[in-house]
């Protein structure tokens, strides 16, 4: 849990309405009390500081049933997209990288098989051809295994063509960039140039085993509607690709856990998540008033930049930014992973099994959402999450 200091004595201190707040907290503790999720923890923060935060239900924590806390990790799955690229963002400040540049001029084993081409900048938009390339997880802590994957894989389609979002594939690759031009371990970046500045030393990608103990079991829960109820809904039917209930689950085991997989090993509580995005909204400062972004550069790494790009099965505007998605004004952010009352800037990216996680410029709030409940039904999955950051980004005064 973040540290007392960050925290409001109440909503009002930051600028939240009380009674806002507390029909989201009552939103989020809704399934948990009906008995679909487990647990569920929320926070929101504003001006620096968390204006509230709670946690719902138990977890298996270490093997044991208890009930969930504030002081609980979660799983935050895709949304650690979001910490990596601006552990990139750090790099390009300092004159390291230019995401024009290939990957292959950083990475020599990622030339082969056509892959020469890609660009850095292809890799954090999804459009550089590799959705669906094969890295299982009990490799995940073999560095040698991960460079022979790199060199064996091969592009589904030419880099630039369009979009496709790539679940770890890419994001094992920007670690590994991360970690060539920094010469750190891409977890140790993270916590050294990136937690610890913004006083959060809780948020970590990939999770010590000290720390197991805190962190909540992942579960499966509910039904998963067939393909007539999805189309009579108006929903296509989503493949199922590498988010499997034997890869979600696989997060309970200590190996994965550790890895620090770069495209979703991010493990800390809600308060740590809407706090990292108090730094970005904020113009880029730590906790101790230093420097972590350029402003110039998140100026930059916030523009949309995949706008003409396509979703494969919504057939929405892609509205990527560098790793990030942006919720865009054409009344399709609730599909990005924001709200309906979020405004056209705000930035973030959610996570499987309907894990939050956004700031939005306009009003200075920023929210996260966690739960160790992953749905097996998308649609309410859904609904839950707009429901949500409808409510928090609504709560200002």
């Amino acid at each position: 849990m973040p540290a007392e200091h960050f925290f409001a004595d109440c909503p009002e201190e930051v600028g939240l309405d009380s009674a806002k707040v507390e029909a989201l907290m009552g939103r989020a503790e809704r399934e948990v009390k009906e008995g679909l999720l487990p647990s569920a923890q929320v926070a929101i923060a504003r001006h620096g500081m968390i204006g509230a935060m709670r946690t719902f239900g138990h977890a298996v924590q270490g093997g044991v049933d208890k009930p969930a806390t504030n002081e609980t990790f979660y799983p935050i799955f895709s949304c650690t997209k979001a910490i990596v690229s601006t552990a990139l963002w750090i790099l390009i400040g300092e004159g390291k990288l230019d995401v024009r540049t290939r990957v292959a001029a950083i990475v020599p084993e990622f030339e082969t098989n056509g892959k020469h081409e890609v660009t850095v900048e292809q890799v954090l938009l999804h459009i550089s051809g590799f959705p669906n390339a094969i890295y299982p997880q009990d490799e995940w802590l073999d560095r040698k295994k991960r460079l022979e994957r790199f060199a064996s894989w091969r592009l589904e389609w030419p880099p630039g063509s369009k979009y496709e979002y790539h679940p770890t594939s890419g994001f094992w690759v920007l670690g590994e960039i991360i970690e060539r031009l920094s010469g750190r371990d891409v977890r140790d970046f993270v916590r050294e140039r990136i937690a610890e500045p913004l006083g959060l030393p809780d948020l970590r990608l990939g999770l010590p085993r000290e720390f197991h103990s805190r962190m909540a079991d992942m579960v499966y829960v509910g039904e998963q509607p067939t393909p007539e109820e999805l189309k009579k809904l108006g929903f296509p039917e989503i493949p199922e690709g590498e988010v499997t209930e034997e890869a979600i689950t696989g997060f309970n085991r200590p190996a994965v856990r550790e890895s620090g997989v770069p495209g979703g090993g991010g493990f800390m509580t809600a308060g740590d998540l809407a706090l990292f995005y108090q730094g970005l909204v904020n113009g880029g400062f730590g906790a101790n008033g230093t420097r972590i972004w350029k402003a110039d550069v998140l100026r930059d790494a916030l523009r949309v930049r995949s706008g003409d790009y396509r979703d494969p099965y919504f057939g929405i505007r892609c509205n990527r930014a560098l790793g990030l998605w942006v919720a865009g004004d054409d009344g399709h952010a609730n599909m990005r992973g924001f709200g309906r009352t979020n405004s056209p800037l705000a930035f973030g990216h959610g996570g499987a099994g309907g894990q939050i996680a956004w700031a939005d410029p306009a009003t200075g709030i920023s929210f996260a959402y966690c739960t160790n409940g992953f749905d097996r039904d998308p649609i309410r999955q859904g609904r839950r999450g707009t429901g949500l950051s409808s409510r928090a980004a609504a709560c200002g005064l």
